[in-house]
């Protein structure tokens, strides 16, 4: 089975959605100024997106290089993840940007390699990191044989769940029913299934496209391509209405805690390190760093549940993150020594371990059973995945919509309807 098969528009993505980072820390980043880059001490600086107090996989894997590279000084710039697209975007325009940068793929956000690509901010890389891009993506890598981003892993985007807060409720739901009946329980007793960072358009738009897994891409993967292809709108889909109307059902089912339009990515972390909430829509590799913080917890990767007898689950698992290099950067060969490093298999290995992340190869051979992955480990193996939707969508301000829409549901100042019409507006844009 090849990762991302089903590739062949633009883009979590991820949003590319960041995983539970490490501790949020403001300012302009700027490069550090000229280095050596053949012998000697050789500087470059590092940005990328940070969500609480937990530790950065990216960092991790800078600091291993700086001590078995100790002639090498990295300059950290973390930024908080809700800013961090503008931040980017407003530093590269400015020239004062980091020289290595963590980008996702395709178009559909403000740190996407294309758009940034197409404006000139971001360096061509080597073959190194060509070979790192998954089977079918290298559209949303670069164009005309380039790419400008190296894949870091696979990142599956659905629940993580606090499986001893699940026992404790009585297991996790099997299907969408019964998913309601127990949030209306948790509800009763001061808790909630899941845990929602209302405020934060990151979490709410990855709520979202969470609920159009099953109700949307399961029943026809190839839906991003007839909307560019102008043969279907989010309007008038039946499946987006169903993810969206389904915002409004979890909101009335008592599914989130309470505050949860005002929460931010603490809430998330707070809810399920302590157990008052069971999961939350975050991406997956935060089951690692969840389960150091909470302490005797046990932490997993889930689908969300379907409706009851639709046999439709489903779930998106991408590259969400890269590597670039700014294009502007005074040390790339600096910058460019420690991309090389990365892309060899023993540091794409450790970076996926690191994260608590799929690899960016070898998914087939992949070892689910035990693991935190083992409750998605049929659907993987079965091809019931493909890359996050926003990823293939042709600007950010789509998944802008969808963000702030959502925001606007839970709170009663929008209609699913009006979210949808304003994602196909972005769409055109």
């Amino acid at each position: 089975m090849t990762q991302h098969r089903r590739y062949s528009g633009l883009k979590v993505g991820a949003l590319a959605v960041p995983t539970v980072a490490a501790l949020i820390l403001t300012g302009c980043s700027a490069s550090t100024g000229s280095s050596s880059s053949s012998g000697g001490s050789q500087e470059f600086s590092l940005s990328f997106a940070t969500s609480n107090t937990m530790e950065s996989p990216f960092q991790v894997l800078a600091e291993n290089y700086m001590k078995s590279h100790p002639n090498v000084k990295i300059t950290f710039n973390p930024q908080p993840n809700d800013s961090y697209d503008q931040t980017l975007r407003t530093q590269l325009q400015a020239g004062n940007a980091s020289d290595v940068v963590v980008t996702s793929p395709g178009s559909g956000t403000g740190r996407s390699i294309l758009p940034l690509a197409q404006a000139g901010f971001l360096e061509p890389l080597d073959d190194a990191a060509k070979k790192l891009v998954p089977e079918g993506s290298t559209s949303t890598f670069g164009s005309d044989g380039k790419v400008y981003g190296q894949a870091t892993e696979i990142t599956i985007s659905a629940l993580v769940s606090n499986e001893t807060a699940a026992a404790a409720a009585g297991g996790f739901p099997a299907d969408f029913s019964s998913l309601q009946q127990q949030c209306k329980a948790l509800e009763s007793s001061g808790k909630s299934l899941f845990a929602l960072a209302g405020a934060a358009p990151p979490n709410t738009g990855l709520m979202a496209m969470s609920l159009a897994a099953s109700r949307v891409y399961a029943e026809d993967p190839k839906w991003n391509d007839k909307r560019a292809a102008k043969e279907t709108t989010f309007a008038g889909s039946d499946g987006w209405k169903s993810a969206l109307e389904a915002v409004n059902t979890l909101k009335d089912a008592g599914c989130f805690q309470k505050g949860a339009a005002g929460g931010g990515f603490d809430a998330i972390t707070k809810g399920l390190a302590s157990g008052t909430s069971v999961s939350g829509f975050i991406p997956a590799p935060s089951w690692k760093q969840l389960q150091s913080a909470a302490g005797g917890s046990q932490f997993a990767v889930r689908p969300l549940p379907a409706e009851q007898g639709s046999g439709k689950s489903y779930l998106f698992a991408s590259a969400n993150y890269a590597f670039s290099i700014n294009a502007a950067s005074k040390n790339k060969d600096a910058a460019k020594a420690f991309l090389d490093w990365a892309a060899q298999p023993e540091q794409t290995k450790a970076f996926a371990e690191i994260d608590g992340a799929l690899p960016v190869s070898g998914l087939d051979t992949y070892d689910f059973d035990g693991g935190a992955y083992k409750n998605v480990g049929a659907l993987i193996k079965d091809g019931k995945y493909g890359p996050l939707p926003n990823i293939q969508w042709p600007n950010s301000a789509v998944y802008d919509a969808l963000a702030t829409g959502v925001q606007g549901i839970i709170t009663g100042q929008k209609s699913p309807d009006q979210v949808l019409q304003a994602m196909d507006a972005a769409w055109g844009q």
